[in-house]
């Protein structure tokens, strides 16, 4: 049974995923435009950390960062490469959404790979067929060619 709960980036069983990710960011694109966050960033104030488990068998996480300009930031959405094609980052993204609005942000904002490295293709095409549209740079990032940023308005007021 799926269950997405917050959880501690720092647990044993959660840590192999943000390593997963981490793993992947690195090997995407250059360093100065690696904005993946570890274990220690994601326990940080401002940060919400959920995790998708089966069984209680961790398969993918996300979490939101509270921006100072009112919006969200979707951060660390990750599927073990074992469990994707399940649709699971799908309810990642669509559990990540309706946290924010309970939360009040005006939108969601993320940050990925930029459509020159192949190896974000997947996640870009989920995101725009979710809702999202690209945008200049998010709150606290510079311009950087190879990142794609990317919006999501939310109606906070339903």
């Amino acid at each position: 049974m799926i269950d997405i709960r917050l959880a501690d980036p720092s647990a044993t069983d959660v840590r192999p995923l943000i390593e997963a990710h981490l793993a992947h960011s690195q090997d995407a694109g250059p360093d100065e435009s690696n904005h993946t966050m570890g274990v220690e960033s994601l326990r940080e104030p401002g940060i919400r950390f959920w995790v998708l488990y089966d069984d209680e068998i961790p398969l993918g996480c996300g979490a939101l960062k509270t921006l100072a300009d009112g919006t969200a930031e979707v951060k660390s959405v990750h599927v073990a490469a074992a469990a994707r094609g399940r649709g699971l980052a799908r309810d990642l993204m669509a559990h990540l959404e309706t946290q924010a609005r309970h939360s009040g942000a005006t939108a969601l904002v993320l940050e990925t790979g930029a459509a020159h490295l192949q190896e974000y293709g997947a996640a870009r095409k989920l995101y725009e067929a979710l809702g999202y549209s690209y945008c200049g740079p998010i709150h606290g990032y510079p311009e950087d060619p190879n990142s794609a940023f990317m919006r999501l308005d939310l109606n906070t007021e339903g």
